[in-house]
């Protein structure tokens, strides 16, 4: 029975480009699945899914939430991921404990630059996806030219399992390919209600065509499907079923649906389409672990009765209380149950279990393999964190997170404020792993750096809004990094008696630059290797890569430089632990002095959406940023700029760009690379 229900789950998560419509989708799931007793609009800050104030004010996703329905006796366990670029870590952290995904695309917008990285992070974790083209009744749409982008930008390999009925104002409902039927949704009842019929003859000719294509692409894939199309047998429905769903959970195929959300039209055959073709815990691959002890690799099964793994996948802050977000894939959590956390060698323990529906929550006792809850008690353990029992200590893959690239200062208006400051920055770091948070030795200030200026503004609010701390704000400063334009070499002796013990360790390396992009290396290559005994080299290497953090120019970061440890050496019951770090730290800090340092500061991926009759104003514009144009194309009446622009000519873009246009100019930014301007 435990099988059985373990079976009969869904983990998926809807991912898309800002405003392509995903909770729009997911709040019309939660209606047609009565799990809400109303349809929530985004556009009136309604929508159950968006709970925080900012949300509900922007009418963005910020934050991703977790809800579960049911359909159809299946549990589905949703994560509506956010679209806007400053928030990609929570599609990334939401992806990495997911089994399946629907990407939802704007029939207008197409395949938009948010989408691509969706795309990519969710084919990175090797998760299987099903296309919603969503806005058919928009002025502009494009079905087929939405396709033709997602193998063009994707590289997918799409099947089309329907097509609408009708486009823009006329889109009245959608032909089923598999079961060959026609579908309407009433009005009257929010699309709750529908009808299935014949195919009208006036569609009839064109739906054999793309029936004739579905099979065909679905042969390629399919051994059986093969042979039955070859042979011109008829093909049952059940077999075309288990043939699309094992080509999705295999990532040969993406199957391709249909409709507009906003109109209620499509969402019970994307809920049927969820159930059918995306995979349960126990159709995709059991996840890899590693002993933290032995190294070695462990498999884990999806079993209720398995040691216990899970995964934190993110921590939320929720009415100043701290609720770990957890991915069970084996074993069971119970209330009140002790689990061990291998990465910190500590034990904890879960006073509460809780179901999550957005900011709602549902206390159960337990959770088995498969689900995705929330859990109050752990006080210590954190985002990408394994939990198990400490019999059997297991580390699953963890997160990786992406390094800021804008800071602002902060101080805080008054003496209280003071107070809270500190400790209201450490709970959003613990939430947020993106946000960093620095004291400025120099000047005092705190520095809260992140991933764009809306994520910074959003924390400034939250600090307003959850904990009454109220802060000035600098302006924005550009996270730049460091590095070297010629090989150099450095050495340095520590020769010192701290605490009535003398200290001595000499150290000599050379450092060379590297291509962009291939982060820092430290190598050993010592003529004489018994000049420094080998127990301090791991000492030697952490003192090199700590200076790596704060270059000699303006103590940004170094990248992309390669240290290569030459010699040094070493006497006789003086040399110890902290003499050859700091040595080592020293010599690197000579020789990135040498080595002609310069700055390399984050150069953005832009997008720009604008009619034709501002084109000029706007390539000038660019042109007069440092921009470098890519290419021009037309997308749906608007023409479409793709250029590279330094991160620091771009605050402010969003305001220029409406007063330059008449308010009809868009733009979409996402950091591409660090590199000299």
């Amino acid at each position: 029975m435990k099988k059985d229900r373990i079976n009969k789950i869904r983990n998926i998560g809807i991912i898309a480009h800002i405003d392509a419509g995903k909770t729009t989708v997911t709040e019309r799931i939660l209606y047609y699945t009565g799990r809400s007793y109303k349809i929530g609009e985004v556009h009136d800050g309604e929508a159950v899914m968006d709970w925080m104030q900012d949300e509900q004010e922007r009418g963005i996703t910020i934050t991703s939430a977790v809800t579960t329905c049911v359909w159809k006796g299946n549990d589905i366990q949703i994560i509506d991921t956010p679209g806007h670029v400053d928030f990609t870590i929570e599609v990334e952290r939401s992806l990495r404990v997911l089994d399946g995904a629907i990407g939802v695309f704007c029939a207008v917008g197409g395949v938009e630059p948010q989408s691509e990285t969706v795309w990519r992070q969710a084919d990175k974790y090797h998760v299987p996806k099903i296309a919603f083209i969503n806005k058919l009744d928009r002025i502009g749409a494009d079905y087929l030219g939405t396709i033709n982008m997602m193998k063009e930008r994707l590289h997918a390999n799409p099947l089309i399992l329907q097509i609408p009925i009708g486009s823009e104002g006329d889109f009245a409902g959608i032909i089923d390919l598999v079961g060959m039927k026609q579908i309407l949704w009433d009005n009257e009842t929010l699309g709750a209600t529908f009808s299935e019929s014949e195919i009208s003859p006036d569609y009839l000719d064109n739906t054999l065509k793309y029936k004739e294509k579905f099979i065909e692409v679905l042969s390629e894939v399919d051994d059986e499907i093969m042979e039955a199309y070859l042979s011109e047998t008829p093909i049952p429905n059940d077999l075309l079923v288990s043939a699309i769903r094992k080509a999705t959970i295999n990532l040969k195929l993406v199957p391709v649906l249909c409709g507009s959300a906003l109109k209620n039209k499509g969402v019970q055959p994307l809920l049927d389409a969820i159930v059918n073709y995306l995979p349960s815990p126990l159709d995709v691959p059991p996840v890899k672990a590693i002993h933290p002890e032995t190294g070695e690799t462990i498999l884990i099964e999806a079993k209720d009765n398995g040691p216990l793994a899970a995964l934190i996948f993110k921590v939320s802050l929720m009415e100043g209380r701290k609720v770990s977000f957890v991915r069970v894939y084996s074993g069971t959590l119970k209330t009140g149950g002790e689990v061990y956390n291998p990465s910190r060698k500590i034990k904890e323990k879960l006073s509460r279990i809780l179901k999550m529906h957005a900011s709602k929550r549902d206390r159960i006792e337990e959770a088995g393999a498969g689900s995705i809850v929330g859990v109050v008690g752990l006080k210590t353990s954190s985002t990408g964190e394994s939990l198990c029992s400490s019999e059997h200590p297991v580390l699953l893959e963890n997160i990786e997170f992406y390094e800021p690239v804008i800071s602002i200062a902060v101080e805080p208006k008054t003496h209280a404020d003071q107070e809270k400051l500190d400790e209201v920055l450490t709970k959003f770091a613990d939430e947020d792993p993106t946000l960093k948070v620095r004291k400025d030795e120099d000047t005092g200030q705190t520095i809260l750096s992140g991933m764009g200026e809306l994520h910074l503004e959003i924390i400034i609010s939250r600090m307003m809004r959850e904990f009454k701390t109220s802060v000035n704000v600098g302006k924005p400063q550009v996270m730049y990094r460091e590095t070297i334009t010629s090989e150099s070499e450095g050495s340095a002796v520590f020769d010192r008696e701290i605490a009535g013990q003398r200290h001595f360790g000499e150290v000599h390396l050379r450092l060379k630059p590297l291509r962009r992009g291939s982060g820092n290396k430290v190598l050993i290559d010592m003529k004489d290797e018994s000049a420094i005994p080998a127990v301090f080299m791991p000492f030697i290497e952490k003192g090199v890569t700590e200076s790596f953090e704060s270059g000699t120019l303006m103590g940004y970061p170094v990248v992309d430089v390669e240290a290569v440890v030459t010699g040094g050496s070493f006497r006789e019951s003086l040399g110890t632990e902290i003499s050859y770090k700091v040595s080592a730290a020293m010599a690197c800090k000579d020789a990135l002095t040498k080595g002609e340092p310069f700055l390399l500061e984050p150069i953005m991926d832009a997008e720009i959406f604008v009619p034709e009759t501002f084109m000029g104003d706007i390539i000038g514009d660019l042109n007069s940023r440092s921009g470098k144009i890519e290419s021009i194309s037309t997308r749906s009446g608007m023409h479409v700029i793709k250029a590279t622009v330094p991160l620091s000519r771009m605050f402010g873009y969003s305001t220029s760009i409406r007063s330059a246009t008449q308010g009809r100019g868009t733009f979409s930014m996402q950091f591409a690379r660090f590199d000299r301007t």
